[in-house]
């Protein structure tokens, strides 16, 4: 039987890829606050604001390429079984051949009906007011916005408490609820993280490689393929 590898990845993954963070003050993000393009009210008070903005991170995305980090991850399937539990609403996991991702905080490449968040479809182009969902709703990103729900994080605390290795990379373990799910891990399983700066003494549990996930997730993909 092959282990299970439960990965928690953040914002850090997919900056190596190009991708820019809510907390880079570059690029993107340094034009928009957070309130203005990422909250529910924000949606409500100007949503061609919004759209506009998830248009812009659309069309970034489709220039990107997975990292070495994600491609590691996918090629740990030869020996794991992979789940990986993703704050980031890219598909750079899925494009490098990752085959179970659950994505926390919703899907760039999705947008869904204001009205009914089931109601969703494939998008690589712009959306705009006007562009309906089969409901004849207004589209909006298939994006979990700050302040609302999570809906996805009943199942992945699932996935986590089955992990019989648990990593973490790319994330600074700041961000609630996601952060949360690391109480789920089975007692004596044995964690990882993968940052290059200090963390919080609270999560000393894990044996940290200080490298950015580019370097450090091919590293320990390597040693736990050697200790099978």
């Amino acid at each position: 039987m092959k282990k299970r590898v439960v990965v928690l990845s953040g914002a850090g993954v997919s900056a190596e890829s190009g991708l820019e963070t809510f907390r880079d003050s570059n690029g993107l993000w340094a034009n928009y606050r957070i309130e203005d393009v990422c909250t529910p009210e924000a949606l409500r008070r100007d949503p061609a604001k919004v759209l506009d903005f998830y248009n812009m991170r659309r069309e970034q995305l489709l220039r990107a390429e997975p990292n070495a980090a994600h491609l590691a991850l996918a090629a740990l399937e030869e020996h794991f079984i992979v789940n990986i539990v993703t704050q980031n609403i890219d598909d750079l996991h899925e494009r490098a051949g990752s085959s179970s991702v659950l994505h926390l905080h919703g899907e760039l490449l999705v947008s869904r009906s204001i009205k009914n968040p089931h109601l969703k479809v494939e998008t690589r182009g712009p959306v705009k007011l006007g562009d309906l969902a089969s409901d004849g709703a207004q589209l909006r990103p298939h994006v979990v916005f700050f302040g609302e729900e999570v809906p996805e994080l009943e199942r992945g605390a699932k996935i986590v408490s089955l992990a019989d290795i648990f990593i973490v990379v790319g994330t600074s373990l700041a961000v609630y609820p996601a952060a949360g799910l690391v109480n789920y891990v089975q007692h004596g399983v044995p964690c990882f993280l993968i940052d290059p700066n200090d963390v919080k003494p609270s999560y000393r549990m894990f044996e940290h490689i200080r490298k950015g996930a580019s370097e450090g997730v091919p590293e320990l993909c390597s040693l736990l393929i050697s200790n099978i």
